[in-house]
């Protein structure tokens, strides 16, 4: 017998007034600016986030204590116009091991000029009933239907 999962893309867009290559370092390199320093799953508080800058790289939270959680992967680079980063965090706020309960948010840019155009997409895999809804992180928060652990 063969399960089959259900696929569901959110789309937002969101328009900047900066050079295309200054927006995608600031989705990029400079994601604690704009990240909402409370939405972590860090049991210390929050000191930095990192984004390290490459294909194969990670995103992760550092606290003041030293200690870290990793809850991305950077599996596409190619600034300044594309970057698309695994999201391995349930609906619940805990890290989600397994690949295939995994999302991907890509942001490609749009035409390079002082007006930019970044796209989020999630891609949601975990079968159950999930709809984005406004609110941090990234302008929605995940709410499920049902109480599957996803």
């Amino acid at each position: 017998m063969t399960t089959q999962t259900a696929t569901t893309s959110v789309k937002s867009s969101i328009v900047v007034e900066a050079p295309i290559e200054r927006a995608f370092s600031v989705f990029t390199e400079g994601i604690g600016s704009w990240w909402p320093p409370e939405h972590h799953i860090l049991q210390a508080e929050l000191a930095a986030m990192v984004f390290e800058p490459r294909q194969g790289g990670h995103v992760y939270d550092r606290g003041v204590d030293g200690s870290e959680c990793h809850w991305r992967r950077v599996l596409v680079y190619e600034p300044p116009t594309r970057v698309v980063i695994s999201w391995e965090v349930s609906p619940q706020w805990q890290i989600e091991a397994d690949p295939a309960k995994t999302s991907e948010v890509e942001a490609p840019a749009g035409p390079a000029s002082s007006l930019s155009t970044a796209t989020s997409s999630v891609t949601e895999r975990v079968g159950s009933r999930c709809a984005m809804q406004s609110g941090p992180p990234m302008g929605g928060t995940w709410a499920c239907a049902g109480s599957r652990n996803v």
